[in-house]
């Protein structure tokens, strides 16, 4: 690599906030129309454009006057500073007060039964924080007084019981990483481009460390029937009453009913005090505000399974009980929404998932998949788990197109995105585990875009 080849590029983060309250409110009142959609487009570029000539760089160095930053002491290097415990519970810097979690303005009409999205183009290493972990709600959140929740186990068990919150934090307890994501992520992508930015595109995804008693346990210590229990039904106590159908088999694996997330208690929109976790199965198995375990010998096809999260298929047939998130990854730097302002060197960086088990490689091409090189992983790769992965790459100032292929343990390769449609057809809403294009122009502008 040349002296010159080695400069570091810089890069633009996407603007927010680019949709004032007025227009939002009118798109999800409306519903996003392919005419919205193109507004919504043309509403993120112009926010982009306005970030672009509002920033400025200094250039080779600092001026012959030297860097005042440098030369002059600033406030906080001659004067006292907070105390410990100012704040008793620690928040993020002023400085990054734009990171947050965002509702896409038309997705539903009700927020109450919405989706936020975590901003992935912000995050660092694998675990999402409390805080921004994504958001889907069937009928809002509350805040559970836990002394006075119950989980119950019933059905084909000997030994029907209730727990308190007390009775399961006594019993052993397991912690492990493993990433949560929604059936609908991508959706909007499976018939073209709809949405400006990896935090919508992608962003119904999270990876925390979840703390719980194994399910496995709590089913032995009621006495399931081993002979005739096929299946358990997962119940939450919020007002659509969450009702959510697992086979044993995966109820005795790894699936842990969890009260910890992060080192902390879970947080009131993420299933406090209680929730199933299902790990590499779609976020709406993983019941939150767990309220019971139902033990059977069939499949139940209650509301929420044979009605929604099911797929459509291309001869007119609905597949039901698709439930594992197959193998997919995703470049979070550079994407759409950023700006490359310096040819150079960059680091393109992403994350990559598989509900079967661990990721084996991530190939990366910067020429729509003509081409393709290995990335380095990063450092753990668990099961079930994001796991980071990061490629050198040179920007010499030409239209590229990035991609990145994830293939896990299994032997699964991420399928292009016509792959996926020959079998899946185009009016598909789950299970998108396509790959993700984006597009950045001579100008340095990334965008969504789809190559076949």
């Amino acid at each position: 690599m040349t002296k010159d080849a080695i400069k570091a590029g810089r890069l633009l983060r996407a603007p927010e906030n680019f949709l004032d309250p007025v227009v939002a409110q009118e798109i999800t009142a409306n519903g996003l129309s392919e005419e919205r959609r193109g507004f919504l487009r043309k509403s993120f570029l112009a926010a982009s454009a306005a970030m672009a000539s509002g920033v400025t760089f200094a250039q080779g160095g600092v001026s012959g006057d030297g860097d005042p930053n440098i030369l002059n002491l600033p406030e906080h290097s001659t004067t006292l500073g907070q105390a410990v415990a100012t704040n008793g519970y620690g928040v993020p810097s002023k400085y990054e007060t734009n990171l947050l979690r965002r509702e896409s303005p038309g997705l539903t009409r009700v927020s109450a039964a919405s989706v936020s999205f975590a901003p992935l183009q912000g995050l660092f290493g694998i675990i999402t924080p409390s805080g921004l972990h994504f958001e889907r709600h069937h009928q809002g959140w509350h805040d559970i007084d836990p002394s006075k929740h119950r989980f119950m186990i019933n059905g084909l068990v000997k030994n029907p019981k209730v727990y308190t919150m007390d009775d399961l934090m006594r019993l052993p307890s397991v912690s492990r990483m493993h990433f949560i994501e929604c059936g609908a992520n991508t959706a909007m992508e499976w018939g073209n481009v709809a949405v400006p930015t990896v935090q919508y595109s992608h962003g119904m995804l999270s990876c925390c460390e979840f703390t719980g008693v194994p399910l496995s346990v709590l089913l032995e210590d009621c006495g399931y029937d081993k002979k005739n229990g096929k299946f358990i039904l997962a119940e939450g106590a919020d007002g659509s009453s969450m009702t959510r159908t697992i086979s044993m088999d995966r109820a005795l694996d790894d699936v842990i009913v969890a009260w910890g997330m992060n080192g902390e208690m879970l947080r009131p929109e993420n299933g406090y005090p209680l929730r199933l976790v299902v790990p590499g199965v779609q976020g709406v198995s993983w019941v939150k505000w767990l309220r019971r375990i139902e033990v059977g010998d069939k499949e139940y096809g209650t509301k929420d399974e044979a009605i929604h999260y099911i797929d459509s298929m291309p001869d007119g047939m609905y597949r039901q009980y698709t439930s594992i998130q197959e193998c997919k990854s995703v470049i979070t730097t550079p994407s759409a929404g950023q700006m490359l302002l310096d040819k150079g060197f960059y680091n393109i960086t992403g994350l990559a998932w598989s509900g079967r088990g661990k990721i084996k490689r991530v190939d990366v091409s910067v020429d729509g998949g003509r081409n393709w090189r290995t990335a380095r992983l990063e450092g753990p790769v668990n099961t079930k788990c994001l796991t980071r992965f990061n490629i050198n790459w040179v920007w010499d100032g030409s239209p590229v197109v990035l991609q990145s292929r994830a293939i896990d343990e299994t032997g699964y390769v991420q399928p292009k995105i016509n792959e996926l449609r020959a079998v899946r057809g185009t009016r598909s809403i789950y299970h998108n585990n396509a790959i993700q294009s984006w597009k950045v122009s001579e100008s340095g502008e990334v965008s969504n875009v789809q190559v076949y």
